[in-house]
Parts: C-alpha cells; structure tokens; sequence
C-alpha cells in the first residue's frame, strides 16, 4: 500500500497536460519577458506612426514649396499679360486677337486664383512692411501707399512677393 500512496502522491503534482508545473520564478520571468516585448512593440508602433505623420509632412512640406517656386516663376509673366490688357490701343480693343489675349489673361488669373494666390492690397492702404517694399516717397499722406509699382501676391498666408510702393511722405 505504501507504494500506491506514493504514486498518488506524484499524480498530483502534476498539471492537465501531465507535467510538472512551474516554478513561481520562472513563470514571473516569462511574464516580464512578455511585458517587456509588448512595450517594444507599443515604442516600435509609436515610432513607426511618428515616421509616417514625418514623412507626410516633408511630403507636404515639398509640395507647398514646389508649387510657391512655379507660381514666384509665373508672376512676371503675368505681370507683362496684364500690362499688355491694360494698355491695349482703343483702335484695336474690338479685335479678335486682344479678345484672345484678355481671354487667356482671364484664364491665367483664374489658374492663379485656383492656386490660392491673391494680390496683396496695396492702392489707397496703409503701408505694412510684410506687404509692401517701399521704393520711393513723394508728398501725399504720410504712410500711405499712393502708387503701385508693382503687384504684390501672396500665396495662402505668406506673401511671395511683396507690392513694390510709392508711399506719402507728408504734405510738401
């Protein structure tokens, strides 16, 4: 009988699967160990969202610089267009071809304006610094821009190109 009491015994040390169960130690080991893999992969998560936010806002970053570069490109050419609109000779405003070019000056500041590009004001306005270059002064109300020189634009909230003004100086 002895010998069924041992075998008894050593049954129930036994888990369900038939093997010994673990040691306190070394199942509070692999529970650290667990841990610690699940907060790699939570900083490896997080690093990887951060990449991409990163890579989104370089992308973004590109984008709105290569299209501020064509549109600073671009701007003297509309400048000569919209000169030649404004100063066409009365005897040949009726003719086809000016109505072409008025057309495709009405188009390309349309395309500008699509761009999110606006004039800066400038005519008859206060003079500002972040949207005007002051080029000269003449008598006239102090600190008003009196004469455009030439079309200021900005695209979004940056000015691109600041109006280059004619600004009062004072009764002379």
């Amino acid at each position: 009988m002895g010998e069924t009491e041992r075998e008894t015994d050593d049954d129930a040390t036994l888990d369900a699967n038939g093997q010994e169960p673990m040691a306190n130690g070394a199942a509070s080991a692999d529970a650290e160990k667990a841990d610690q893999y699940f907060k790699n992969w939570q900083r490896t998560a997080a690093d990887f969202a951060n990449y991409k936010r990163r890579v989104e806002q370089e992308r973004s970053a590109t984008a709105r610089f290569a299209s501020e570069a064509l549109v600073i490109n671009l701007l003297p050419v509309f400048d000569d267009l919209d000169r030649a609109v404004a100063n066409v000779d009365e005897g040949l405003s009726g003719t086809a071809w000016v109505q072409g070019v008025v057309g495709i000056h009405r188009k390309f500041s349309n395309l500008l304006q699509a761009m999110g590009v606006e004039e800066v004001p400038a005519a008859g306005e206060k003079f500002d610094p972040a949207l005007h270059e002051a080029i000269s002064n003449q008598p006239g109300e102090e600190g008003k821009v009196l004469v455009v020189a030439q079309k200021g634009y900005r695209l979004g909230e940056k000015v691109i190109r600041p109006a280059m003004v004619i600004v009062g100086a004072g009764a002379g």
